[in-house]
């Protein structure tokens, strides 16, 4: 009976704490794809705002040179988001 007990407490460790671990991951995984979309959104808003100022003042080709970096800026910080989302699912 005692070593039925020890081998049902030691199952349950071994995949409690997996579970445990593997829910951490995926948590974390989340948080950084959270963060890439709020870095990702406020670099299109900055470029949009640059871009909005210079249409003020009458250099529409400024402008449009503003909003493409802020869109490239934006894809970048995706694209460093989803990297570290993917590192965070691995570890």
């Amino acid at each position: 009976m005692r070593k039925l007990g020890i081998a049902a407490m030691a199952f349950f460790v071994a995949f409690g704490i997996g579970y445990v671990g593997t829910q951490a991951g995926e948590t974390k995984a989340k948080m950084e794809e959270m963060k890439g979309d709020v870095k990702s959104m406020n670099e299109e808003t900055k470029g949009e705002n640059k871009a909005l100022r210079e249409e003020a003042k009458g250099n529409d080709t400024k402008a449009a040179v503003e909003r493409g970096k802020g869109k490239m800026k934006s894809a970048g910080e995706k694209a460093k988001a989803k990297s570290k989302e993917l590192k965070a699912k691995t570890e």
